[in-house]
């Protein structure tokens, strides 16, 4: 029946809503210059083609729109709700997004937490949480691959992927720019330059951003500290990013292609603000703080940092009838992050007096990813492609907590005090390997395509300095201080797509993924043992349409449902810290579209939307709820029961038929520019983004207070642009227009809010030469 809803919803709902984040950037031909539409070209199934002709619910970002998303300094969170079914948040800022495709993600904020949403930039894969925000600048394209992705690109896709794809070298001399400033001294420039060294043997392209902002926010507390932690005017809230990417493109023949890449990263910022009281108990609509200040009173007011580094090496052989693939890639990174994890001394909040605060340090992450493909030239009615895959990923992180109430006495001895002996020490290594294949027959009008994945997945966790209590060992005798977990699971899929004429297609898909298993190592700050969750899989089924029915219109639209068995989820203890478990399944349903419509050359509008329900199904799973001592501060709708956690007794709800957490019921986009001519060469115009979500729960159990609706933002940008096909542009912009404030996050047991980014208007300079 959940499969009947959904997919009888493409024919009617679809209609209307619809969903498009554009795409005319370098993908886009040069009928897109006259009232038509050009064509999309994505990679989804790792061979380019159009986006109307494949066979998976794709949504695209060009990016210039990315580079107007991110003119006020956005990082990858600016994505959110820009392409229908896409939504993201952190709650460990800049260096630790999470991404959510079709309700499907992971609010688990350990540093070793797995995503089922994987990250892919420029072919590589990035799995470590602090990769997965490296930054992309320069970018040519974004795809969005709505929906499992194993049998091509492996486990932990079980919600899908995102795909970021870098400008690449060319032979010839082109260059491009974005530079933007604007309130809080905000600064974002990205630019790329690149031709050829040797004239048909070697080109370059050298890539570059950087971003910053002021300390914006306050720190109104004036109390004694434990860690010299002092209050002030614009106190916290800014960062500084630079980044270099260079890329050396040999094509010593005709048939041998071989990109060297190389990229650094250096970023200082700040951590999360977690605003302590925000929320007043029994209600959600009435937010009692203001995101420009907070009361601080310890963890040196939540400074972050990490540089990273990473190289690869994409050579591709075209040997006749097959192209045979080789992409080996290295990753490595270091840093920190500290947080005032209890929000502070709160403005507004009655509660017990509590201190808390915490630090993550990644000492040491080094992944090597390698794989091998062999695939057809794409040409004829039959195309194929095999290959393998190995992962390798090795850290050292350390994790820090102290958390006390006022009442405890303060001391060196004190297992909550801040100590040097209460750090933890984890090794963490995950090694993985894969082969894969798939083929793709077209009979007339109709092409089918299947294909396979098996993967070996290994994870260990070692617990290699323990948390002290004077010179006593705070960890569990008989736990376990050596964790190992293996998966191994078939991932597949199976899709038809007929054209019922050059300007419709409709095209049906089954496929099944899995996430690898997971530890959750963290807990060993307090003593307890590590928690654990074995593979989850997914059954999907979609089915939709992708049409162009006049040359200046698109519109595509899907329909899905999908049942997650043994889904991992993440509830929180006592201590705030994450527990790991499996809930027997979770079933969804849901739809996405996207419409383009150019009515004549100057004004180009796209709508997008997205409407999506999600329910746990387990009778037997229950997650504590918000706990401070002794105390619930919130308000829980779902029935509880008592249970004792670690020798004290704890409030736990039972989730069964919630929706699963960040999983936004609806979700609408929409964009529009116009342009007036003004000379042959010069064009005024005016443009504007807007974007709205629907109901969404943000932890496992229901209140009155954990959800957001009706989270809303409005771009706006106004200039000039002039010089051949547009090659520069001055504009004025506006991000959040409105300066709405909008929760994102919470954490529970102090009422705190993790709020938006601020209101940012500024200017912006875009130009290209070539």
């Amino acid at each position: 029946m959940i499969k009947a809803a959904a997919l009888a919803g493409v024919g009617s709902v679809a209609l209307l809503c619809a969903g498009a984040a554009r795409a005319q950037d370098a993908s886009v031909d040069v009928a897109a210059e006259s009232e038509g539409l050009g064509d999309i070209v994505v990679t989804a199934e790792r061979r380019e083609q159009s986006l109307q002709r494949t066979p998976v619910s794709v949504g695209v970002v060009g990016g210039d729109d990315l580079r107007t998303f991110q003119s006020g300094g956005e990082d990858l969170l600016s994505l959110a709700g820009r392409v229908p079914g896409l939504y993201a948040e952190t709650t460990t800022g800049r260096i630790f997004p999470r991404f959510y495709i079709r309700g499907l993600g992971n609010i688990d904020f350990y540093l070793g937490a797995s995503q089922p949403v994987s990250i892919i930039q420029d072919d590589v894969v990035l799995e470590h949480v602090v990769l997965k925000s490296n930054p992309v600048f320069d970018t040519a394209q974004v795809e969005v691959l709505r929906g499992p992705q194993g049998s091509l690109f492996g486990r932990n896709t079980t919600a899908g992927i995102i795909k970021f794809d870098s400008i690449k070298p060319s032979q010839d001399y082109q260059g491009r720019i974005s530079a933007s400033y604007g309130e809080y001294n905000t600064v974002s420039v990205d630019a790329g330059v690149g031709g050829p060294i040797v004239a048909d043997k070697i080109a370059f392209r050298l890539s570059g951003l950087y971003q910053r902002r002021d300390d914006w926010i306050d720190n109104t507390y004036t109390g004694p500290s434990f860690d010299g932690t002092r209050g002030g005017k614009d106190a916290l809230g800014g960062f500084e990013e630079r980044d270099v990417r260079l890329q050396l493109l040999f094509t010593p023949t005709d048939t041998l292609s071989i990109n060297v890449s190389g990229h650094a990263r250096d970023y200082d910022g700040t951590s999360t603000v977690f605003h302590r009281g925000a929320l007043r108990k029994g209600s959600n609509s009435a937010l009692n703080d203001r995101r420009d200040r907070i009361a601080l009173d310890e963890a040196d007011n939540n400074p972050q940092g990490y540089t990273t580094y990473g190289g690869s090496v994409n050579a591709a052989w075209d040997f006749g009838l097959a192209t045979l693939t080789s992409i080996t890639a290295y990753e490595t990174t270091s840093g920190y992050s500290r947080g005032d994890t209890d929000g502070g001394a709160a403005l507004n909040y009655a509660g017990p007096a509590f201190y808390g605060q915490s630090q993550g340090n990644v000492r040491d992450l080094d992944q090597w990813t390698q794989e091998l493909r062999l695939s057809s030239d794409g040409e004829g009615a039959f195309n194929w492609q095999v290959g393998g895959f190995y992962f390798d990923q090795r850290d050292v992180t350390d994790f820090y907590q102290r958390r006390y109430f006022l009442d405890a006495p303060f001391s060196p001895t004190n297992p909550n005090s801040n100590n040097p002996d209460n750090w933890v020490r984890l090794h963490n290594v995950n090694t993985s390997w894969a082969v894969f294949g798939q083929a793709s027959y077209r009979i007339g009008a109709l092409t089918l395509t299947g294909g396979a994945r098996y993967t070996e997945d290994r994870k260990r966790t070692r617990l290699v300095k323990p948390a002290m209590t004077g010179t006593t060992v705070n960890f569990p005798a008989t736990a376990p201080r050596n964790v190992k977990l293996t998966g191994k699971e078939p991932s597949w899929d199976a899709s038809a797509l007929y054209e019922v004429n050059p300007d419709l297609s409709l095209y049906a898909r089954i496929a099944r993924g899995f996430r690898g298993p997971t530890i959750q190592g963290r807990s060993a700050v307090f003593g307890s043992a590590f928690t654990t969750a074995d593979s989850e899989t997914i059954m999907s089924y979609e089915a939709g349409f992708k049409s162009q029915p006049f040359s200046n219109v698109r519109f595509n639209a899907s329909a899905f449902t999908y049942r997650v068995d043994d889904i991992q989820l993440n509830g929180n203890d006592t201590n705030g810290n994450g527990v790991l478990f499996n809930a027997d399944h979770a079933n969804a349903y849901g739809f996405e579209a996207e419409l383009e419509w150019r009515p004549i050359r100057n004004i180009t509008f796209s709508l997008g939307g997205s409407a999506l329900h999600t329910e746990i199904k387990d009778k037997a799973v229950y997650a504590q709820v918000c706990a401070l001592g002794g105390a619930n501060p919130c308000t829980v709708l779902d029935p509880t029961i008592v249970r004792p956690i670690f020798g004290a007794p704890a409030v736990l709800a039972q989730i069964d038929g919630n929706p699963l957490p960040n999983a936004p019921e609806w979700q609408l986009d929409a964009a529009v520019r116009y342009d007036v001519p003004v000379t042959d060469t010069g064009k005024l115009f005016v443009s504007s983004d807007f974007n709205i979500q629907g109901y969404t729960n943000l932890v496992l159990y229901r209140t009155r207070e954990f959800y957001a609706n009706g989270n809303f933002e409005l771009g706006l940008r106004a200039g000039y642009t002039f010089g051949d096909d547009g090659q520069y542009e001055v504009a004025a912009f506006a991000r959040n227009i409105t300066n709405e404030q909008n929760l994102k996050g919470v954490i529970e047991n102090y009422m705190a809010a993790v709020y938006n980014e601020p209101r940012i208007i500024g200017v912006q300079l875009n130009g290209r030469f070539r």
